[in-house]
């Protein structure tokens, strides 16, 4: 299969780091014109001057933020929604603020860049708009509650804009990412087992940690997410919308999604 985005332009949020700057250098490989997107200057100009794109420093998971971005890339021909949060912390301890918080940065975020492009895509025929979800939107873990709300809500809210968009040309679907090895799982084992190297870290988290059940037996790497996505964003994917598609490694325990 010859993926070949040359003519399209994609925006993935949150592509400094981790399954974002994964995804930003996988779509750009497939010929297409990427914005990548952060929230600090350096960040943002190191990156996109490494994978060969343009930058926008903005924090999406703001009002200001998302504008700031669609003033300065008024279209787009692929979305990948991207930007993330995630902290560790008991349900009954999650504060009013703490949950709108996550939700304006996880849901939101998304929410309002698609609003905005996917109705430019529909009217030109062609677009992909894909949410980068977790399989904790279908199996909630106990220390992260409010992440699996969001998560969950992010699948209704990508099959509901699939619904929207139906016969357009333009697709909207979900990824379900298991565990991804990142920066930020990386610090979250350093609270979890400190003095430990990552390898021996990763093999606990595996074998008694949210990864326990990956057929696997490993953390999901970057490149592997983005691999997925880079088919979604293709013209090969032109039949696959209104869908959750599971890049988790065997963990949750079903044959659907």
């Amino acid at each position: 299969m010859n993926i070949d985005l040359s003519g399209r332009t994609a925006l993935v949020t949150g592509s400094t780091a981790g399954i974002g700057e994964a995804t930003a250098g996988a779509l750009a490989a497939a010929g297409a014109e990427i914005v990548v997107n952060g929230r600090t200057v350096e960040s943002v100009a190191e990156t996109a001057g490494r994978l060969g794109g343009t930058g926008v420093t903005a924090d999406v998971g703001t009002v200001a933020g998302a504008e700031a971005v669609i003033e300065q890339v008024a279209d787009v021909d692929v979305l990948v929604n991207n930007t993330g949060m995630f902290t560790v912390q008991p349900v009954f301890d999650i504060t009013d603020e703490e949950w709108l918080r996550c939700f304006q940065v996880n849901v939101l975020s998304g929410v309002r860049l698609a609003r905005h492009y996917a109705p430019r895509m529909a009217r030109r025929g062609w677009g992909r708009v894909i949410f980068v979800s977790s399989e904790a939107g279908i199996q909630t873990s106990t220390n992260m509650v409010h992440y699996g709300m969001t998560k969950t809500a992010q699948l209704a809210v990508s099959r509901g804009m699939a619904q929207e968009v139906a016969g357009s040309g333009v697709t909207v679907n979900c990824v379900l990412p298991g565990p991804t090895l990142s920066a930020g799982v990386l610090t979250m084992w350093d609270d979890l087992y400190p003095g430990l190297d990552a390898a021996e870290q990763e093999r606990r988290f595996v074998a008694d940690g949210r990864a326990a059940n990956s057929l696997l037996g490993r953390l999901i790497r970057p490149e592997e997410v983005a691999g997925l996505i880079t088919y979604l964003a293709s013209d090969q994917a032109a039949a696959t919308t209104g869908a959750a598609l599971s890049v988790d490694g065997g963990l949750v325990p079903t044959i659907y999604p």
